[in-house]
């Protein structure tokens, strides 16, 4: 099935961005890809170890903290009942000291750790126990109800109990170093903070001191029967030490290090000769010695072994270029001796022919002979102008090719004829097939103009064209004009050699009767 158009565009999209990269950001990005699996695999391992290391510290506060919290629970209960009975009875005699005596002696180890208890009457009249508790704030709990529960941090934790018939009311206070030491596990040794919660009040039984930032703490909380009483025991789990810290970041390290590592070895093994080498090979000019210095020193065979080839290749092209460059030496030479031949044997022509228009029986045998010797002529301007202009390369000038055609037309003109030629000429070049096509053209439309009428004025001009890289060649006269004479001329065989001149400069000859002009546009390659 073909891709729907949004996936399509979106994979167009990341090979567009991935093809925009350098080849180091490419390399680096797929080593990093490679690499990050191993890396978050081995971070995992790590975390998995740490986690295991909480896990056995959390299990054994947990059995800990439920070790002090029964302790804490069955002394307190214990206490508390016996103070319970004891309440009872003196609310049903006062005057029982047997009651008394037996609750002093449940308290006996406790009184001599500073807990106190007292059993008193509405008017705080003292029964059994203590006449003067620490000074922890607690408020009576209803007759015959539940125990009531106070905590001042500061001196401990009381807590109090009303007789059935609420004249009487048992209070008990224990200070937080006796708690402490009965809530203290056996056989753990870690160091350890305890406190026994209520409510919102805290009060504390232990505490670890040289908590530092990265120090992580495990608390377990566990209930200890007595009213809602909490037992909070915490101990400090696997700290966040250095060589936690090396473990857990060492698998990222590692992976930047050997995706970093891995770029810059190939960066410098390859990626900067390379760039090295094609920076000298877009700046290379024909006929010089790339240098490879560079690329003799990288440490890369390949790269050694490249950069001779490219020192090979333009030692060649160099080679080849110098042999080019005599060549083109020997060509010109000699095409300037074929054009200097041609034009030697145009002037021989024209002077054989001027040699024997002299020699003419009759008026139109010359006048034939001078026609002839004004088309070689027109030819020979051709090559005497393309032989000035050969070593340039730049093309023939029209100005100069019809400035020189119009002097040897008026030059062999026969006396008398009062043929005159004006020119108005901008400086415009061609190649030698349009110039030739062009003085061929004049040639047969001057010719034209003085058989029409012999005094003609003629006007030549070349000005820019409508279109680009074109000029207009334009003959005017009055002897253009149409007329019968014209026709009768054009029809002999002027109109097909016009004609055909035309065609070969690949462009219309447009005639203006009532004008009297010709006009053509022409190529050219710049101006001169």
């Amino acid at each position: 099935m073909d891709a729907p158009p949004d996936e399509e565009r979106r994979g167009w999209r990341l090979n567009r961005f991935l093809s925009a990269l350098p080849t180091g950001a490419k390399l680096f990005l797929i080593l990093s890809a490679a690499l990050l699996p191993l890396a978050l695999i081995a971070l995992f391992a790590a975390q998995q170890t740490t986690r295991l290391a909480d896990t056995e510290t959390r299990s054994e506060l947990r059995v800990a903290a439920a070790e002090s919290a029964h302790a804490l629970g069955i002394e307190l209960i214990g206490d508390m009942t016996a103070l319970r009975v004891a309440l009872e009875a003196l609310d049903a005699d006062p005057a029982d000291a047997p009651s008394c005596a037996r609750v002093q002696g449940v308290f006996a180890e406790q009184l001599a750790s500073g807990a106190r208890f007292s059993i008193s009457d509405r008017r705080g009249r003292v029964l059994c126990g203590t006449t003067r508790l620490p000074p922890i704030p607690i408020t009576a709990p209803p007759p015959g109800g539940a125990l009531a529960v106070s905590i001042a941090p500061q001196a401990g934790l009381a807590l109090a109990i009303t007789a059935p018939s609420g004249r009487l009311r048992a209070t008990a206070t224990f200070p937080a170093t006796a708690l402490a030491q009965i809530a203290r596990p056996t056989g753990f040794v870690p160091p350890y903070a305890a406190l026994i919660v209520h409510a919102n009040m805290r009060l504390p039984l232990e505490a670890m001191t040289d908590l530092g930032p990265l120090d992580r703490t495990e608390t377990i909380g566990v209930p200890v029967g007595v009213d809602g009483l909490l037992f909070e025991m915490s101990t400090r789990s696997a700290p966040i030490s250095s060589p936690m810290i090396v473990a857990m970041l060492l698998p990222l390290l590692m992976w930047a290090a050997a995706a970093g590592i891995g770029w810059f070895v190939v960066d410098r093994l390859l990626i900067r000769p390379l760039r090295d080498l094609r920076i000298r090979v877009a700046t290379y000019v024909p006929g010089q010695e790339i240098d490879s210095a560079e690329a003799r020193q990288s440490p890369a065979q390949e790269i050694r072994e490249l950069g001779e080839t490219f020192r090979a290749i333009s030692r060649t092209v160099a080679s080849h270029e110098a042999g080019l460059a005599e060549g083109l030496v020997r060509q010109t030479a000699l095409t300037r001796e074929v054009h200097h031949r041609v034009k030697n044997n145009l002037q021989v022509i024209s002077s054989l022919i001027n040699f024997h228009s002299r020699g003419a029986a009759s008026a139109e045998a010359s006048a034939a002979y001078a026609s002839i010797q004004r088309r070689v002529d027109a030819l020979a301007v051709v090559h005497r102008n393309h032989f000035a202009e050969i070593d340039q390369g730049r093309g023939l000038s029209l100005r100069s090719v019809i400035g020189n055609l119009a002097s040897n037309i008026r030059a062999t003109a026969p006396e008398g004829s009062g043929l005159s030629i004006a020119l108005d000429l901008d400086s415009y070049l061609a190649t030698q097939d349009v110039a030739t096509a062009v003085a061929f053209l004049l040639t047969e439309l001057i010719e034209l103009a003085m058989r029409v009428q012999s005094d003609a004025a003629i006007r030549l001009s070349l000005k820019p064209g409508d279109a680009g890289g074109k000029a207009v060649v334009r003959i005017s006269s009055p002897a253009l004009v149409d007329s019968d004479r014209l026709h009768a001329e054009l029809g002999e065989g002027y109109g097909r050699v016009v004609e055909g001149l035309s065609r070969q400069l690949r462009s219309k000859l447009h005639h203006d009767p009532l004008v009297g002009a010709f006009e053509i546009p022409v190529n050219i390659t710049d101006r001169d």
